[in-house]
């Protein structure tokens, strides 16, 4: 009995050290916008990014990702086909509609309901839920993301994903728009 006890108070005491862990992604102090990240301008045309997922236990996932982004005025479709370094493909396709200035709702097949999008300062921030298909089998979990201009053309996203309120993974991403995209603006 004595150790049942034991144990449950360890994994309490490392919960509460890692309840921090799960916070949204900020700007790290060396780190300044090249200028304000406008969604409907920065991911319209053929973007080719890489990225990399890393877990909570310091395994890594790479993965290259191209995304064709179309604006109509009133929202923004992505859509985006990613490559991960153990061959397996999938498409994912974002449908961003503007509820208000900077504040948009977005939907993806695989979110559960919808995602809140909201200009924060020069940033963009995201905030959704997803089914994540793990060697556990599928399991819900939350992505906080903070996308923003590295430099011209270049749109660095890294998002925090987490479960229970613990940070389980986190994910860097680097896009640029393609020269043919660049050359027909």
């Amino acid at each position: 009995m004595r150790s049942f006890f034991s144990k449950t108070l360890a994994a309490l005491a490392v919960t509460l050290a890692l309840s921090g862990c799960a916070t949204a992604p900020q700007l790290q102090t060396n780190e300044t916008p090249a200028a304000p990240l406008v969604l409907e301008t920065a991911l319209v045309g053929h973007l080719r990014g890489d990225g990399t997922v890393t877990t909570l236990f310091g395994d890594k996932t790479h993965f290259a990702v191209t995304i064709e982004g179309s604006w109509d005025g009133a929202e923004l479709t992505l859509v985006e086909d990613f490559r991960y370094d153990d061959g397996k493909t999938e498409r994912k396709t974002w449908h961003l509609s503007r509820t208000a200035p900077g504040q948009y709702r977005g939907t993806r097949e695989d979110v559960i309901g919808t995602a809140s999008v909201r200009q924060d300062g020069a940033s963009v921030r995201l905030d959704y839920e997803v089914m994540l298909d793990t060697g556990l089998g599928r399991i819900r979990t939350r992505f906080r993301d903070i996308l923003f201009l590295e430099q011209p053309g270049a749109v660095r996203n890294r998002a925090i994903v987490s479960k229970f309120g613990l940070r389980i993974a986190r994910v860097d991403l680097l896009l640029a728009k393609s020269p043919a995209t660049e050359q027909g603006r």
